[in-house]
């Protein structure tokens, strides 16, 4: 039965003649961009992702791009293909995961459950074997024949926000059964609410354990995205006059510019001083002022506020300054 044919080399944006290094490096840069774990609920990036993933299956094997080629370049993408005879038997589609580890040097972060490849590629290979890529070696991973997995199962970590930012190592105690069993956790830098950690082997017989991670409400910064944001309060005085104000930062304290004049609420930008991002650099952080009144005055504060009362004609009612 014809199936749709896939030029692979379009997919991924390669000439025909590319050399594996740089169809190595295209498809990882792709692979960062479309990852579903970095685009969350984005159905586009997903079948962007899973026909990148299709292509270097091919383009990155020697054996199947030798294969691939025979068949020229004279199809056109999406006509309709049969494969030739004897080309080579049916085998089962790939069922398995990629995870933010073989994307991102082990470092990883998340993971994302496949799908089968297209009947286009079926029809090739199906009988050729299966693998993954490792990021840092560019080496095939084979799978082989399929065998019975274990149950997967998921658990949940709870973390502060600074770990997360940072990175950090944990260590996680699960119950297997009426077993428990303790595994060591490294948590990437970058590292967000609700991404997932997959454990190869960690759930109950041998099957996958997915750690999704939960971040901790912090007590002064608030997250949002890839950005931090505090609340500062200032003086009335601070406010007009302007003042030089120590903040907290993520590493500690940092020292800002309050312009004069500036009102309540406003917000100013400490650049690159937010999370963590795991394609590299960091996000902003962000300090909201909030004017506070004493509530209680001395005599001599009475008095000066009183002087400053009658001597200023600003009034905020009527819309003058």
């Amino acid at each position: 039965m014809p199936v749709k044919f896939r030029d692979y080399y379009e997919i991924l944006g390669v000439d025909r003649t590319a050399k594996e290094d740089e169809i190595k490096k295209t498809y990882r840069k792709l692979a960062r961009k479309y990852h579903p774990d970095l685009n969350p609920n984005n159905k586009q990036s997903e079948e962007k992702f899973k026909e990148i993933q299709e292509a270097y299956e091919v383009l990155g094997d020697a054996e199947k791009r030798r294969k691939y080629d025979q068949l020229g370049a004279n199809w056109k993408n999406g006509a309709d293909f049969t494969p030739p005879p004897n080309w080579g038997g049916q085998g089962g589609g790939f069922q398995g995961t990629i995870n933010m580890d073989d994307l991102f040097g082990r470092a990883g972060s998340g993971s994302h459950r496949g799908s089968s490849f297209s009947d286009f590629f079926e029809a090739l290979f199906g009988g050729m074997g299966m693998g993954g890529t490792d990021a840092e070696t560019g080496r095939r991973t084979r799978a082989g024949s399929r065998t019975s997995r274990g149950t997967e199962s998921e658990t949940e970590l709870s973390l502060p926000l600074e770990d997360m930012h940072r990175g950090t190592m944990r260590k996680l105690t699960v119950r297997l059964g009426n077993a428990e069993k303790t595994i060591d956790i490294r948590i990437p830098p970058g590292a967000r609410d609700d991404a997932k950690i997959r454990i190869p082997g960690g759930g109950p017989n041998g099957g996958d354990l997915y750690v999704r991670l939960r971040q901790q409400p912090h007590p002064r910064f608030q997250v949002k995205g890839d950005d931090t944001e505090v609340e500062v309060a200032i003086t009335p005085w601070e406010a007009a006059l302007g003042a030089s104000v120590e903040v907290p930062t993520l590493e500690g304290h940092a020292e800002i510019r309050v312009p004069p004049g500036i009102a309540s609420g406003q917000r100013l930008r400490l650049r690159g001083q937010g999370l963590n991002m795991r394609g590299g650099g960091r996000g902003d952080h962000f300090v909201r002022l909030k004017i506070v009144v004493p509530k209680e005055l001395t005599a001599t504060e009475k008095k000066l506020f009183q002087e400053l009362a009658k001597a200023s004609s600003f009034n905020p009612r009527n819309g003058k300054s």
